[in-house]
């Protein structure tokens, strides 16, 4: 990457601050891009999922892997938990989606608690393992609670046999003028659910897998107790990426605890962080790090830089990590501050290798949270911070009472914020199109075949406010 004038400004610079400018290109079609990360994590599209609590459980994790992202797991997870999450994405179905089943003599109750989990908006009712019926949230409206599922569903279901291809799958429902069946095995039992989009998805995305061809997951570690004894279960466990995570990466612990990870000699990438300079990229490299996370502050749900005054513009951190990460054979990750699909294209074009997201994927079907409503109707979900008083008190569990109520007192996090899902885009598949489709198209306007040329051809230069603004459109006239 260059500026577009002699040298960079002398003061440090965010997203906001910043554009790219077109330059001669020879990428006719924005298909034609490789979103590959060639940094170890198996990724197809330049997405990690960040380890927070409100954003990464199995659900993400399933869909996320299934377009080519990975979704790391929080470190505040038992591990038995964390090894029964593996067990289960790595069992999921490269093209299907999971489906949501109930039987004939549930209520819709049940159905309206379960539907909010899964984007594709639809609950099959089964007998003996096969499709009966199918359930969407228009058969409950108007419908007593108690309702009977057998009395409201749509029985004997459009279905789609599991040897169905994607291309095939997407002419069937059109033809039948449905948006969504239950695929079932040659004994007619249900083994998934296909729609129509994502029929269509599963022609423009590559899964990111493992070796065997199984869905890719990461977890996450902290720096304290016994780091290697919680890294040794997490590999036998089969994740594909360790997240060795603390808010502030550059110190003696977080070197340790590296260390001590590296001697297990781990046959998967290990990601460290975070830090902000390049001497914080050299030391953790040189402790065992083969990716390096960096960002402090820019996070949605981070107070750190209001509270302590600590912290670094995220465009200008990944710029320096990156370099530096890069020319110790190293990777960087960009972590934080991503608000829209150009922030990503930014980040890469920095040189981070991929982009990790919490917050922007809060208020999505697939996060863990229960959907809620405001006064005004309008649902969303709760997101809390990492460093926030919340996150630190599940962190803190097996502490006295005394330990947890002090450590409780100092936190960098919000311990509650509203993500409300959007309407335009609901599901974590809807904004991965929308950051999917902007880095493409940023990439064609570089004229980069991939992410490597990408880095190495952007133009970037400085904007003030009335610039960015001015990039912004106005659905509603001025």
């Amino acid at each position: 990457m260059r500026f577009l004038y002699e040298s960079p400004p002398p003061y440090d610079l965010t997203f906001d601050d910043v554009f790219m400018v077109p330059g001669r290109s020879a990428v006719d079609s924005r298909y034609a891009v490789d979103l590959a990360a060639k940094d170890g994590s198996g990724t197809t599209i330049p997405l990690v999922v960040a380890n927070m609590t409100a954003v990464a459980g199995r659900r993400m994790a399933e869909t996320v892997a299934r377009r080519g992202g990975i979704t790391v797991i929080p470190q505040d997870i038992p591990i038995d938990v964390v090894a029964e999450v593996v067990s289960w994405v790595k069992q999921r179905h490269l093209v299907h989606d999971t489906p949501i089943t109930l039987g004939r003599t549930d209520t819709v109750s049940d159905a309206l608690a379960l539907l909010p989990k899964r984007a594709h908006g639809a609950v099959i009712v089964v007998e003996s393992g096969r499709p009966i019926g199918v359930v969407t949230e228009r058969d409950c409206l108007d419908v007593d609670r108690f309702t009977q599922l057998g009395q409201v569903m749509t029985p004997n279901p459009f279905t789609l046999p599991a040897t169905v291809t994607p291309e095939d799958a997407f002419d069937r429902l059109t033809a039948a003028h449905h948006q969504i069946a239950p695929v079932v095995d040659a004994n007619g039992h249900l083994c998934g659910v296909l729609t129509r989009k994502g029929a269509l998805r599963a022609t423009l995305y590559k899964p990111a897998v493992d070796a065997e061809g199984r869905l890719r997951i990461g977890a996450a570690i902290g720096i304290t107790g016994d780091v290697a004894g919680r890294a040794d279960k997490l590999l036998a466990a089969g994740v594909d990426l360790l997240v060795v995570d603390t808010a502030h990466g550059h110190q003696e612990r977080m070197i340790r605890a590296l260390q001590a990870v590296t001697r297990l000699k781990p046959s998967v990438p290990v990601a460290a962080g975070n830090v902000v300079t390049a001497e914080g990229v050299r030391d953790l490299v040189e402790a065992g790090a083969n990716i390096v996370k960096v960002g402090v502050g820019p996070g949605a749900m981070c107070t750190t830089r209001m509270m302590t005054g600590v912290g670094r513009p995220q465009f200008s951190a990944v710029l320096e990590c990156a370099a530096e990460a890069r020319r110790l054979g190293a990777h960087a990750w960009a972590d934080g501050g991503v608000r829209n699909p150009r922030d990503v294209a930014l980040a890469l074009a920095a040189g981070a290798s991929n982009v990790m997201v919490g917050s922007w994927l809060a208020g999505t079907h697939e996060s863990p949270g229960d959907p809620m409503r405001d006064p005004d109707g309008r649902i969303y979900k709760e997101s809390f911070g990492m460093a926030s008083a919340r996150a630190v008190h599940r962190r803190t569990a097996e502490d006295t009472a005394y330990e947890r109520a002090r450590k409780a007192l100092f936190e960098e996090g919000i311990s509650s914020g509203r993500m409300y899902l959007d309407p335009r885009r609901p599901g974590v598949e809807d904004i991965i199109d929308a950051m999917v489709a902007g880095v493409r198209s940023a990439c064609t306007y570089a004229g980069a075949a991939d992410l490597t040329e990408f880095a190495e051809r952007a133009v970037v230069g400085v904007q003030s406010q009335a610039g960015y603004n001015e990039g912004k459109p106005l659905p509603d006239g001025w």
